[in-house]
């Protein structure tokens, strides 16, 4: 052992000794490092939360692009943000215009397909201006959630145009029906008593372009509550102008309604304790003309009557009054042309709808209205065209009774109606002249003018006979002896009466005369008269003056004292 050890230390001392290890040294922890950590953990933690607040991506579609801005446009409800538009884009066929949306991770339950999507920018819509904010702030695009419910979509075709009413306002739907839409259109206004309290959201055509068109408008609340299953709806657009009894009458329910148009309803007379039931959710009305034709429609019974002139009957219409004393009981329907295939002869029938509750109640209506008309043509009722005003020309049915009517009976034409007619106005007047203008010619004009001229010719010859001129120089003498015995009266009463003598002899003579003269001229005629009534007198006059010379001879004194009793 020994020998090993010292083998081992003397070996050693010829081998080189191993190398020492370096001492280790620890490096120390640094708190810039935390900088990228903490970098690193915020862009990871703002990424997770951009894309766990990432909503989803919706495509809508326009005709236009007009006012929207990729990047900027934005998608509002109420003035609160939803969404931003992302880019804008043409579709394939180049027509319209595909805008994509990123919306807010909150807004996912509306996307459905009761949603709606419009662009908001200024609009001029009759008398309605709307989106006058987006003149500073630029357009947006508006959203309408729509009803609850609804299947999750993220396609959606856009409105061109504001919708007339949104669903959270409340209120009714209903549908009204015309044959002539007017100057009436999307957003025109809805009146009751004169106050807006709805709008017309649109109207859609016929298929083909024939049949009615239907309006759907729009009653907020709490006016939808006054409409009943007999309101009745009328046309307001313009300005309505008439010619009446009491002059010409302007009216205009607003100014809105005159650049838009608009429609009004009004509550039915109707009696307290029967009102009607209220109209439900999309009931459909019809629209009238005017108001005058929708209190007309609350009539309702009628009774159908006919009536066939041939004269003239310019200026009626369908819708023309039917009157009896200046008070409409009824309406023209129809105006039509009639040609008798055999005989070829023309005239008009003329179709109406009498209205008997216009003049009396229910209650007091007869049963048979039929039998009422049918007496009063007995008593001469008949029926005329008149002018209702000369200066629009218009015409209207004038039931009259006529005095001394010839005898008629109420005829019957496929059971309705048939009241006898008679020319009225200035055809009236006109078929009068005809009557008396054919009674002139029915006389012998040709032989009164020849004995007119026989007589005229024999007056000729009377007149200028030798009896005529003796009966006036017998006149002429008599006067004259009267004038100079009234001249000399104051002389005294010797030349009165040696005068009155001679007066009466003058007298006495054109008596003669004209006595002659009334003789040898005879017949009955003026002239003849007035010649007796001239002889009648002359006697008269000489018997006066025979007896007046009488008294004066016996009574001297009675030109200065009187007649003595």
């Amino acid at each position: 052992m020994s020998d090993h050890q010292d083998t081992s230390s003397s070996g050693g001392a010829d081998q080189p000794a191993p190398p020492q290890e370096a001492p280790t040294r620890h490096t120390r922890f640094s708190i810039i490092w935390l900088i990228p950590v903490v970098a690193i953990v915020l862009a990871g933690w703002l990424a997770w939360r951009s894309i766990s607040q990432r909503g989803p991506e919706i495509t809508v579609t326009f005709d236009t692009a007009d006012g929207i801005t990729a990047g900027q446009t934005r998608v509002e409800n109420k003035a609160v943000t939803l969404g931003t538009v992302e880019s804008v884009t043409l579709s394939r066929d180049m027509r319209r215009v595909s805008v994509r949306i990123r919306m807010n991770a909150d807004s996912s339950d509306i996307l459905t397909d009761h949603a709606r999507f419009w662009v908001v920018r200024p609009r001029i819509n009759g008398a309605s201006i709307t989106g006058l904010e987006t003149l500073l702030s630029g357009a947006y695009i508006a959203i309408d959630p729509g009803a609850p419910g609804g299947h999750y979509q993220t396609m959606f075709t856009g409105l061109e145009s504001v919708p007339g009413v949104r669903s959270d306002q409340p209120g009714t739907t209903y549908t009204l029906v015309t044959t002539q839409l007017g100057s009436i259109g999307q957003g025109a206004p809805v009146f009751f008593r004169n106050v807006s309290v709805g709008e017309v959201l649109g109207y859609t055509m016929p298929p083909g372009g024939d049949g009615p068109i239907l309006v759907q408008v729009f009653v907020r609340e709490p006016y939808d509550h006054y409409l009943r299953t007999d309101t009745r709806f009328w046309n307001v657009s313009g300005v309505q102008v008439g010619l009446g009894a009491g002059g010409l009458k302007v009216q205009l329910t607003s100014l809105q309604a005159l650049l838009s148009g608009g429609v009004a309803f009004g509550i039915p007379e109707r009696r307290l304790d029967t009102p009607s039931p209220r109209a439900p959710g999309n009931a459909v009305f019809k629209l009238y003309d005017t108001e005058a034709e929708a209190d007309g429609a609350r009539y309702q019974r009628r009774v159908r009557a006919v009536t066939y002139v041939d004269s003239s009957v310019k200026g009626l219409v369908s819708g023309s009054q039917v009157t009896m004393f200046g008070i409409q009981v009824g309406t023209v329907t129809n105006v039509r042309l009639e040609i008798d295939k055999t005989t070829a002869a023309a005239r008009v029938r003329i179709d109406m709808d009498l209205e008997p509750e216009r003049v009396m109640s229910a209650e007091k209506m007869a049963d048979q209205p039929s039998e009422m008309l049918s007496q009063m043509v007995r008593n001469g009722l008949r029926a005329s065209v008149e002018s209702a005003s000369f200066l629009t020309g218009e015409s209207m049915i004038s039931l009259t009774f006529v005095k001394h009517a010839q005898p008629a009976e109420l005829g019957n034409v496929d059971g309705i109606a048939v009241i006898p007619s008679q020319p009225g106005g200035f055809d009236g007047i006109m078929a009068s002249v005809s009557t008396v203008a054919d009674k002139i010619a029915a006389m012998p004009l040709q032989q009164i003018g020849d004995h007119v001229n026989d007589l005229i010719a024999h007056s000729d010859q009377r007149i200028a006979s030798p009896e005529v001129t003796q009966s006036l120089q017998a006149l002429r003498d008599s006067l004259r002896h009267l004038s100079a015995l009234t001249q000399h009266a104051d002389e005294g009463m010797q030349p009165l009466l040696k005068r009155l003598p001679a007066l009466s002899a003058a007298l006495q003579g054109t008596l003669q005369s004209a006595q002659g003269v009334l003789g040898s001229y005879g017949g009955d005629t003026d002239f003849h008269r007035d010649l007796q009534g001239m002889v009648v007198q002359l006697g008269q006059a000489a018997r006066s003056i025979r007896y007046l010379t009488d008294y004066l001879n016996r009574h001297p004194s009675a030109l200065i004292t009187g007649r003595r009793n």
